[in-house]
């Protein structure tokens, strides 16, 4: 059971694209009173400025999360455990497993490479 939606890049892109799935996962979050979360760096690697309606319309309803130094390095921690460098990953899978959140994702194969080298499980949706 999953508490809400931890959003990767390719969910971002998605929306922008105005992907049906996505946006169906978002708006049964928020009608839940959910609001998904972005990690910074995964906005980071989305954005290219503007106009992005969909997207900037997408991220009105979520929480962006930063990057803290307690987090930063507990996705250290994780980059030694599962040997991938890629921070942005790293962070999506630490986010969600730290916060019981399915996975909306383009390409699930380094998240889960990441929970499962420390014995975490996800849930993920796919775009």
């Amino acid at each position: 059971m999953t508490d809400g939606l931890t959003y990767d890049t390719g969910a971002l892109i998605a929306a922008e694209r105005d992907d049906r799935l996505v946006w169906s996962l978002h708006r049964a979050a928020l009608g839940r009173g959910i609001s998904p979360t972005v990690p910074a760096g995964v906005l980071a690697e989305a954005w290219r400025g503007g106009p992005q309606h969909r997207l900037s319309r997408l991220l009105r309803g979520c929480t962006i999360q930063p990057l803290t130094e307690p987090q930063a390095r507990a996705v250290g921690v994780l980059a030694a455990s599962s040997g991938l460098e890629d921070t942005v990953d790293l962070t999506v899978a630490e986010t969600a497993m730290r916060r019981c959140e399915a996975v909306v994702t383009s390409n699930r194969s380094h998240i889960e490479q990441v929970a499962g080298a420390v014995g975490g499980a996800l849930v993920f949706h796919e775009v």
